[in-house]
């Protein structure tokens, strides 16, 4: 039994099963976690979503930003974009069960020496306030109200987190940590949107979220994506996978059990 974790497939569908060929991934044997945005821009997203609903029970995932965008599109809280590829989800005779599914999905969890975020998670927080604040979120995402948090979830403001925040200003700032942060001000600790560039070239006012001083505990690896200019980035307690399979970079499997790194590349082209 193993278990790997896969980094943002956004749609790219013959990548992913490559992928999952080459590691010679057994559903009824082994472990799958997906670090979000399994959908979005690619061309096979209703192929990726209902792939991964059909071996649901080895699978666990967190929701990326593109993932929380077909959901806020399909409940008519958000807008198609020009370059949305999520037009075949929206049509499928069982988008009712692919989305209903996709929304009662985590944004973090934490399993063992192990967690999973799609973006991040602010500094200030522990991995038992991180747990507490996606719960949070979740029970909303899961309720009968879950179109109005994702019509009140645009906007970059505030940038930092205070447990004073409270309605859509304090789900906005946990939403956009977990699923679109990248740096922060190295000395407010103020999230920083407006960078997507590489490591090498971070704006000296800025710092990676994962390199300021954190109470996090360095015993747990966390596991995360959104970040395709970093690509692979791994660390000690830091694995970030997205090595922009959408932009036409591989797709990348990281084994929790060995640390080992498994990329096919791009056949979504």
């Amino acid at each position: 039994m193993a278990t790997y974790a896969i980094g943002d497939i956004q749609g790219c569908a013959k990548t992913f099963l490559a992928l999952l060929e080459t590691l010679k991934f057994k559903p009824k044997k082994d472990k799958l976690w997906l670090a979000g945005d399994l959908v979005n821009r690619g061309p096979g997203s209703l192929m990726v979503l209902r792939h991964v609903y059909g071996i649901k029970e080895s699978v666990r995932l967190v929701l990326g930003n593109h993932d929380l965008h077909l959901l806020a599109v399909a409940s008519g809280a958000g807008t198609l974009r020009a370059d949305d590829t999520i037009h075949d989800i929206l049509n499928a005779p069982d988008r009712h069960d692919l989305l209903r599914w996709l929304r009662h999905q985590p944004v973090f969890f934490k399993n063992g020496n192990h967690a999973m975020v799609h973006a991040g998670l602010l500094p200030t927080w522990s991995f038992k306030t991180a747990t507490a604040l996606s719960s949070e979120l979740e029970t909303l995402l899961q309720s009968d109200s879950y179109s109005e948090l994702l019509a009140n979830m645009r906007g970059s403001k505030p940038k930092n987190w205070s447990e004073t925040l409270t309605g859509w200003k304090r789900y906005r700032v946990l939403l956009n940590a977990f699923t679109r942060m990248r740096v922060c001000d190295k000395n407010s600790g103020d999230m920083d949107f407006s960078y997507k560039g590489p490591y090498e070239t971070i704006p000296e006012s800025c710092k990676a979220w994962f390199e300021l001083p954190t109470k996090r505990s360095s015993r747990i690896t966390l596991i995360c994506g959104h970040w395709s200019a970093l690509g692979i980035h791994l660390k000690a307690n830091i694995v970030s996978l997205d090595s922009g399979c959408i932009w036409g970079g591989p797709l990348t499997a990281y084994c929790l059990d060995t640390r080992e790194i498994t990329q096919v590349p791009n056949q979504d082209k």
